[in-house]
């Protein structure tokens, strides 16, 4: 008498009706072990989608505006350019949350890093070479879009050089200025210029040697301070909750010119120590 074969499983019935592979990923428990798991966290991979959004809809916003440009609509073009350049800055703060909740919730998995890393090329590195494209660098002709391509390259490369030393690296420094940081300068440029009603044409040749340079700073071995050593969850000061508001109060007073300060005070603050470096290394005997 013939055995009638095993019934799969309701589960099995269901994942073959996925046209989508289960993912699976190797990794090592407590002891170390090697052990697979199947699947993805979602919390942290929540907030990656919505920093990849952010950063598509600046790309659409810019498209819109240099629409708007073409057609001579230029209060149109300038509230689309104000709108690319703020979901920049709103992919920022995803981008921080992403990688904070994996951490406190103990979910991070090399799915969600390369998936944080894809959404940050999006977001950090073609949105914001498309934005000073759309804004200044396109009537530059050739010398614009080369521009551009520096700087999406530069943020490329950073990224990578990022994720093979991850582990390795001193986690108090950033070798070369963070694609959000490079972001925010460039974002920053055009937000608080075409706030102004500024037109980016008149400007192009500052705008591409300011996009050139943060894209050649992001490939730098320049360090710059990460702020990682900050401990959010301990304890401190009455008085430090007070400097919070007063952070929050100076910002909001003129979003635009102030987030435009502080990300060119941050970019200039590698090089600056970079040089104060060399020129006490010279100094000794």
């Amino acid at each position: 008498m013939s055995e009638r074969p095993e019934e799969p499983s309701q589960a099995s019935d269901a994942e073959s009706l996925l046209p989508i592979d289960e993912h699976v990923e190797e990794g090592h428990d407590a002891e170390g072990r090697k052990v697979r798991h199947r699947g993805i966290y979602l919390l942290p991979n929540l907030f990656t989608t919505a920093n990849l959004f952010a950063g598509f809809y600046s790309i659409i916003n810019s498209m819109s505006a240099q629409s708007a440009l073409a057609a001579g609509d230029a209060a149109s073009a300038s509230k689309y350019f104000g709108f690319a350049a703020i979901a920049i800055f709103v992919a920022m703060v995803l981008d921080g949350l992403d990688g904070r909740v994996a951490r406190m919730t103990n979910t991070q998995s090399a799915f969600g890093a390369e998936y944080d890393s894809l959404s940050d090329m999006v977001a950090f590195g073609v949105a914001p070479a498309l934005l000073a494209f759309a804004w200044a660098l396109g009537d530059m002709g050739k010398v614009g879009w080369m521009v551009a391509f520096i700087y999406v390259a530069g943020a490329a490369l950073r990224l990578a050089r990022f994720n093979t030393q991850v582990g390795t690296a001193d986690k108090r420094y950033f070798i070369g200025l963070a694609s959000p940081a490079a972001a925010g300068v460039v974002a920053g440029i055009v937000w608080a210029f075409s706030d102004y009603g500024i037109q980016g044409s008149k400007m192009s040749f500052l705008v591409a040697l300011m996009v050139a340079a943060a894209g050649m700073l992001m490939v730098s071995n320049i360090k710059y301070n990460s702020f990682k050593e900050l401990d959010l969850k301990g304890r401190v000061p009455f008085v430090a909750i007070l400097a919070v508001v007063l952070v929050f109060a100076v910002v909001f007073s003129d979003p635009p010119r102030i987030l435009l300060l502080v990300f060119l005070v941050y970019a200039a603050s590698g090089p600056i120590q970079y040089l104060l470096h060399l020129r006490r290394d010279k100094t000794l005997p």
